[in-house]
């Protein structure tokens, strides 16, 4: 098998996609202002669907730097794949080889101040893609003998995800790992058990504050969850599918 290349620059590079993150965020915000759009709260910037581009681009090139051809790589458009409760769901990257699935991937992100409602829509969303394209697989929609997914979620690091909440359940107690827990430590745990219980391949979770915007500066709550081990994962994947299939 070929050796994974990962840039020896890699994390300046994701602090090159951190930087643009921020940049767009409030790019997108002063745009729409300017234009007398009127989104609620802030979600005029999450609505413009560019700030996580640079991770795109950066994963793109990773992919390109390990062999694999741009054309078969998918970011702008012809991303839906066939869903088993929908007809289809559009994911951020595919790599798409003959007509087999090799990879799919899913960016999100969540800004405050209302993490708490955005929270639960990222979990249902997150588990239901994952149910919905393993179940498709499962019935013989993709031609792939094992399709790789990978999740990732960009977090804003501030008072209001980084400090304990309380959880209200008045008919049973909530497991212990989420009793008085933050939403940064909340995004750790769930992402970790996407991983554990095999809806996901690899999944990343990286945290970083407005005030990084110049810097670029971001965190990893946990290692498991770091951007290297996501890019190795993903790309040990591709590499089997190209030792096996003789393709790519």
């Amino acid at each position: 098998m070929d050796n994974i290349l990962i840039p020896a620059d890699i994390n300046e590079k994701v602090k090159k996609a951190v930087r643009f993150f921020w940049s767009t965020r409030e790019g997108q915000i002063s745009k729409q202002e300017a234009n007398d759009i009127r989104d609620q709260g802030t979600r005029g910037a999450a609505t413009g669907g560019k700030q996580l581009d640079g991770f795109l681009a950066l994963i793109t090139e990773i992919l390109m730097e390990n062999k694999i051809p741009e054309g078969i790589i998918f970011t702008n458009s012809k991303l839906e794949l066939p869903g088993y409760y929908r007809p289809t769901k559009k994911w951020d990257l595919l790599v798409v080889d003959r007509e087999h699935l090799v990879l799919a991937i899913e960016l999100k992100s969540q800004v405050g101040p209302s993490f708490g409602n955005n929270f639960n829509n990222r979990t249902e969303e997150a588990m239901g893609s994952a149910l919905d394209i393993w179940t498709a697989f499962r019935e013989g929609v993709f031609k792939t003998s094992n399709p790789w997914l990978g999740y990732m979620m960009m977090l804003e690091e501030c008072n209001a995800s980084s400090s304990s909440v309380s959880v209200r359940s008045p008919h049973f107690n909530v497991m212990k790992e989420f009793e008085n827990s933050s939403y940064i430590k909340r995004y750790e745990i769930f992402c970790n058990k996407l991983i554990w219980e095999r809806q996901y391949n690899a999944s990343c979770l990286l945290t970083s504050k407005k005030s990084d915007l110049q810097t670029g500066d971001f965190s990893t709550p946990d290692e498991n969850l770091s951007f290297n081990r996501f890019l190795i994962s993903m790309l040990s994947a591709v590499f089997t599918y190209r030792a096996t299939k003789g393709q790519v």
